[in-house]
């Protein structure tokens, strides 16, 4: 009886190249080290192939004299997929041969593996299209990443001292704009750029011209990209890729079934602000009736008033005092006051600006030191009308803004004490507080408190830090199986936000 072994899969390697300098950036550092929301661009760059389940491990290519730099970003954050660091060549081609050379010791004769040559200052690269470019090997020994153009390109000659004239428009059809990564077989980049050293004139500026010129009967498929799979090579792309960054939204985890939640909270301790009426109160009943020890406080009902420094170190105190542990902190609390700023009076800004953005501070302040022995979670709450602020809703606009904000930099400041920040962002939700600014709107057209309380549980048990997630009601045309990623979750959400407030 014959036994059929199943083919073991090649090894996959991200190739980070990182050896440009930030000189069209105007910088004195290599734009691969610019900190873009809080991190260098590279930093974000390997965080995406540390997080893909197709990749294996990264070579890190780095421009001369920063190897260090990179050392230090790796050691922090905990990138473990990163296996080598070596210093890059003077040119383009230079580095992907050392990276080839790399890619080589140690491999067995006859064996193979597939690698994914990308760009550091590309930070907004998607899982979708890693997995694309990794399942293509599976057919493929050369793929390309590339965007259909948008513009007209056109093609020009200069004319004596008079200028550039237009000679030629090629037809846009078939024109597209390459991104990387680039993926080969291993074998196949290798021998082409064996044959590539046999020509005295061989300069490229990417690997999958090289394939194309010097081994012509290799075909290179090509992967859709993203249009925000974007290079940071101008100084407005900065810009941009800041922002991007700043909007993208997350899809929270869902717990596998009941007997999971209740695995995850029982024995753990929430402390929810705002815990009275609406999410608040939501999230409260439903963790307690998981096992968590929850305390709920609102004004209402304990007499806890957020923007009182007091109150919140009591609440806390009083919770590991009984329990011994903080697990998660929750602040829902807020109040929306809706009317001209020039026509408000100071009592309602004081108000406004008391409890919407000083009491998430003072309560991040004073939950520092339980969470950062639980190793656990600050849970804040924005608004939709974050992204822009609007006529008569400049007070709240802004102080939900600032929770954005603060959310991402706190996330960054606690990351090495392993605790998490997050803020949910809901839309439209059926809550007192709403129902008092606007009294009863159209059934159906407002989520449910109770839903973002469950988005809130499944954040709170995520490994999600420094993220915005939002929560909104369900379209039926949408494909909930599709992974969208954070970039194409946040430019949709900028539209559906034109609605909310």
């Amino acid at each position: 009886m014959s036994v059929q072994h199943k083919a073991t899969k090649p090894r996959t390697t991200a190739v980070v190249l990182a050896g440009g300098t930030g000189q069209r950036v105007g910088l004195s550092i290599p734009k691969q080290l610019l900190k873009i929301a809080g991190k260098a661009v590279i930093e974000h760059t390997l965080t995406i192939f540390q997080q893909a389940d197709s990749i294996d491990d990264v070579i890190v290519l780095m421009a001369p004299g920063y190897v260090p730099d990179i050392e230090k970003i790796v050691a922090k954050s905990g990138l473990t997929k990163v296996t080598r660091i070596i210093e890059g060549g003077t040119t383009r081609n230079e580095t992907t041969e050392r990276a080839i050379t790399a890619l080589g010791e140690g491999l067995a004769e006859g064996e193979d593996r597939n690698v994914l040559f990308h760009d550091a200052v590309r930070p907004l690269l998607s899982q979708r299209v890693i997995k694309d470019c990794v399942d293509a090997l599976e057919r493929y020994e050369a793929v390309d990443v590339a965007i259909p153009s948008a513009d007209t390109i056109i093609v020009t000659r200069t004319h004596g001292g008079d200028g550039e004239f237009i000679t030629e428009v090629p037809d846009r059809s078939r024109l597209r704009r390459g991104q990387t990564p680039q993926a080969f077989k291993l074998s196949t980049i290798r021998r082409a750029y064996a044959v590539a050293a046999g020509d005295p004139n061989f300069q490229a500026t990417d690997d999958c011209s090289v394939v194309l010129k010097y081994l012509p009967d290799v075909p290179i498929y090509v992967v859709a990209g993203d249009e925000y799979n974007m290079k940071v090579t101008q100084p407005v792309d900065v810009f941009i890729t800041d922002k991007l960054f700043q909007l993208a939204s997350t899809a929270s985890p869902r717990q596998a079934d009941e007997a999971a939640y209740r695995e995850l909270l029982t024995g753990k301790t929430l402390v929810v602000f705002g815990g009275s009426y609406g999410i608040g109160a939501d999230i409260a009943a439903i963790a307690e009736s998981y096992g968590a020890k929850v305390y709920a406080l609102g004004r209402s009902t304990t007499g806890t008033h957020v923007e009182n420094p007091e109150h919140v170190d009591d609440a806390l105190s009083k919770a590991y005092s009984e329990t011994g542990r903080i697990d998660y902190v929750i602040n829902t609390a807020g109040v929306l006051r809706i009317g001209k700023l020039a026509e408000t009076d100071n009592t309602t800004i004081q108000e406004a600006l008391n409890v919407n953005y000083l009491a998430p501070v003072q309560i991040a302040r004073a939950s520092y030191k339980y969470l950062a022995e639980t190793k656990g979670q600050l849970l804040l709450y924005t608004s939709s009308s974050y992204t822009r602020g609007r006529a008569e809703y400049s007070l709240y606009s802004s102080t939900k803004a600032a929770m954005v904000n603060l959310t991402q930099a706190l996330s960054d400041e606690w990351a090495g004490d392993g605790v998490r920040v997050n803020c949910v962002n809901p839309e439209r939700t059926a809550t007192p507080m709403r129902t008092k600014a606007f009294g009863q709107e159209p059934e159906g057209s407002l989520l449910s408190s109770e839903a973002v309380a469950r988005t809130s549980l499944d954040v709170l048990l995520s490994e999600l830090t420094g993220h915005v997630i939002d929560v909104r009601q369900q379209d039926p045309t949408r494909d909930a199986s599709a992974e969208a990623s954070g970039f194409e979750q946040a430019l949709a959400s900028v539209l559906d936000r034109q609605e909310d407030v």
